[in-house]
């Protein structure tokens, strides 16, 4: 029997790409080929992180995966964080694209181990016809929490029950829950109110619904869940197979090793020898990933606020993550003086694992999140975009494993001078770290993510099932 050839298509942003390249290590163990497609942008950043780490561009092959990259049809300095922009280009241009790149490889192998099935981003769809007109087996792959696929699939009942108007903007005050041990989110607060500038909102949730409209196109959509995290989500939508936490070196990977997860920066690795130096359950880890950016002021009141919590912290500033220029970076690193440390961009899972890590001040990105349950690390919730006001809502309301950081949305800050000050955040902070029965907790639901990986485990059984299913076989 022929063995299963996958092309692997993420939405191109670092918080989709992550997930996927987990999901492509998993189906690599169990003896599928993988060929990974980025954008010509996200291509190169990943090789020049792999680079810059190992002094070779070619990691990422050497463990089984092939790294290819198409157009996104931006031209160079073109601002990729607008989203409304983006996905207009990538949806006009990456259609044709993706049909060559699929008829380059199959002249390459000449029938042998040729492309058989496509795991697109569900936030990719666009993808489906074209590789099911090619003769491909398509997989959607949810890279959010299953509760952001089922909000973003019933938006009809959602119009119908005056949640939202047609055009998905809110159309009641208040909190909605679509089922029952699901969390519950302001209209305000939906993704696609909170996918950057209002402007571009229209855009946005167009987009979603034509994802939607082509979801048919998929045999099977995969989440990067667990079942027993989300049983609400789950129950309301049965067929979504969870395969979560998608975690390098987790209970369940093949082999523990921290395989490359097509990070687009290079990881100060020195940030885990740091963490050897400190104290068991004293650490403050702040991280906002890959697309926050703050203000000056903002980012200074945390500075001071981190300083005056009296503990050791580590704390991840990306280059592009400060809207007042590269000096800020500096001034950081000054006032968090020998206490705490300022790094450019950590290997964030090795950070949570980490025995020193007490918390983690997050943006409540999915896969931080997920990252965070697997260790047992409560969080100080402050979202800042799309689907992370959802997973806020998990941490703290459903599985109460963490507080909430900030009233206001932090990508307000800006617009409204909505600064939230040092004494407040070190409040927060000391909330969380004195919070005996959010640590227990913390600590039980990672029990439940571990159990879920492990062998027999409700993820590991989904996983193997699919690649039995994509072998032909019934599953």
């Amino acid at each position: 029997m022929a063995t299963p050839h996958v092309l692997v298509l993420p939405f191109p942003a670092q918080g989709h790409v992550i997930p996927l390249m987990e999901l492509s290590h998993r189906l690599v163990e169990h003896g599928v080929k993988v060929t990974f497609v980025n954008t010509e942008l996200n291509h190169s950043l990943i090789l020049g992180a792999l680079a810059s780490k190992d002094g070779e561009s070619n990691s990422i092959g050497g463990n089984g995966i092939d790294m290819v990259s198409i157009p996104d049809g931006l031209g160079h300095g073109e601002d990729r964080k607008d989203l409304s922009l983006l996905t207009q280009s990538f949806s006009e241009v990456m259609p044709g694209e993706l049909e060559k790149l699929i008829g380059r490889i199959s002249e390459s192998t000449g029938g042998e181990r040729e492309l058989t099935w496509l795991i697109a981003d569900a936030n990719m769809a666009w993808a489906f016809p074209v590789a099911r007109r090619l003769g491909l087996r398509v997989a959607a792959f949810n890279p959010s929490a299953a509760a952001m696929f089922a909000t973003r699939t019933s938006i009809p009942e959602m119009i119908r029950d005056g949640v939202v108007d047609e055009r998905g903007l809110p159309k009641r005050p208040g909190p909605f829950q679509l089922a029952p041990l699901m969390p519950a989110i302001d209209p305000s607060e939906i993704s696609w109110n909170r996918a950057g500038d209002p402007e571009g909102q229209p855009a946005i949730f167009q987009f979603i619904l034509r994802n939607n409209a082509a979801i048919h196109h998929a045999e099977a959509v995969v989440c990067n869940s667990v079942q027993e995290l989300e049983p609400g989500a789950f129950a309301l939508f049965p067929k979504v197979i969870p395969v979560g936490p998608l975690i390098s070196g987790s209970a369940g990977a093949a082999d523990g090793d921290n395989k490359p997860v097509g990070s687009f920066w290079a990881e100060d690795e020195s940030c885990a020898a740091w963490l050897d130096a400190q104290a068991a359950g004293s650490v403050v880890y702040v991280a906002f990933g890959s697309f926050a950016v703050f203000g000056a002021a903002q980012l200074v009141e945390l500075a001071e606020a981190l300083a005056l919590a009296g503990r050791p912290f580590l704390w991840v500033v990306r280059p592009d993550s400060v809207d007042s220029g590269p000096w800020v970076v500096e001034d950081l690193r000054r006032r968090a003086g020998p206490r705490g440390r300022v790094a450019g961009w950590c290997p964030q899972q090795r950070v949570l694992a980490h025995p020193a890590t007490a918390c983690f001040v997050s943006h409540c990105g999915w896969n931080s999140t997920m990252e965070a349950v697997t260790n047992g690390v409560p969080v100080l919730c402050w979202p800042y975009f799309a689907d992370q006001f959802l997973n806020r809502s998990y941490v703290c309301d459903v599985w109460r494993t963490g507080l909430q950081a900030v009233a206001a949305p932090a990508g307000e800050e800006s617009e409204a001078g909505r600064v939230v000050g040092r004494e407040a955040i070190r409040g927060k902070v000391e909330e969380l770290l004195g919070d005996a029965e959010t640590k227990a907790r913390a600590l039980a639901l990672r029990d439940v993510a571990r159990r879920a990986l492990g062998d027999g485990g409700s993820s590991r059984r989904n996983l193997a099932r699919s690649v039995e299913g994509s072998h032909g076989r019934d599953n």
